[in-house]
């Protein structure tokens, strides 16, 4: 039988959503890569699938798929598009619904102006609970790479992320120095690994390195987990706007306890059947 899928992005993120609510279809490793292959497959950074809810209070339930065939705990973009899909199929109610993720639920709005607007939860700077195993000093880690020291941030949105200030966001070898970061020991689950440049108080630029698919275009828990750090820092206001090489996303983290809020757009490209 033909297995329904859409292809969405979200700021140049590129996913295949799956509704496996009510089509039968088994998918693992395997599958996953031979999906997401952009010569022989349909390809994509992420596959997005959307199960059937776990409790009332849920829409749906959902995994990630990377490029690589790895699980993801965490996609913000991913889930402003799973975000839009349901609107679109007119299943998401007034004011706001709640996904179940790998990571636990997120709260999402699909708002007037056609953006999409998500509660990605608090940030965890816990070193057990990112897990990073660098040492820390006065709030960022010390990493040496060959003969290069760097010096990180590191926060959980459900994912583990590090994050590099850098002076120029362009001249950065975002490929080889995130993969060096990202499978680095001190990174026991590996990482995603950002790279903010920043410009003043309210706008940064973002580059990330996302585990298992390599750079993408834009990264929605990186640019959380970016504002979230420099903002624990003291480096950026609340409210922040990351521009990343597919978009803008607004992002905004009043600290303590409170979540991280983030909107920006989703896009459903087209709807495509797979035999």
């Amino acid at each position: 039988m033909a297995l329904t899928f859409h292809k969405m992005h979200g700021l140049g993120n590129d996913f295949i959503l799956l509704d496996l609510r009510h089509q039968d279809f088994h998918i693992d490793k395997s599958t996953a890569v031979r999906l997401a292959n952009r010569h022989t497959g349909i390809g994509c950074d992420q596959i997005l699938v959307l199960r059937k809810p776990r409790a009332d209070q849920q829409l749906a339930s959902f995994e990630v798929w990377n490029a690589d065939g790895s699980r993801a705990e965490q996609c913000g973009n991913g889930v402003r598009c799973m975000g839009l899909y349901l609107q679109m199929r007119s299943e998401t109610p007034a004011g706001g619904f709640s996904l179940a993720g790998p990571a636990g639920n997120v709260e999402i709005e699909c708002l007037d102006d056609g953006l999409v607007r998500v509660d990605m939860g608090r940030p965890v700077f816990e070193p057990s609970r990112i897990p990073v195993l660098l040492k820390n000093i006065e709030g960022w880690y010390s990493l040496d790479i060959g003969q290069m020291h760097y010096k990180l941030g590191a926060a959980s949105m459900g994912n583990p992320h590090a994050l590099m200030v850098v002076d120029d966001i362009d001249s950065v070898d975002v490929a080889d120095l995130g993969a060096s970061i990202s499978s680095h020991a001190g990174f026991p689950q590996g990482c995603n690994v950002g790279f903010a440049q920043i410009i003043d108080r309210g706008n940064i630029y973002l580059r990330v390195y996302e585990r298992g698919a390599g750079e993408t275009l834009a990264c929605g828990s990186g640019a959380c987990a970016a504002t979230s750090i420099l903002r624990k820092a003291d480096l950026v206001d609340e409210k922040v706007n990351v521009t990343q090489r597919g978009g803008n996303l607004i992002l905004s983290w009043t600290g303590r306890e409170k979540p991280v809020i983030m909107k920006g757009s989703a896009t459903h490209v087209f709807e495509g059947k797979l035999t």
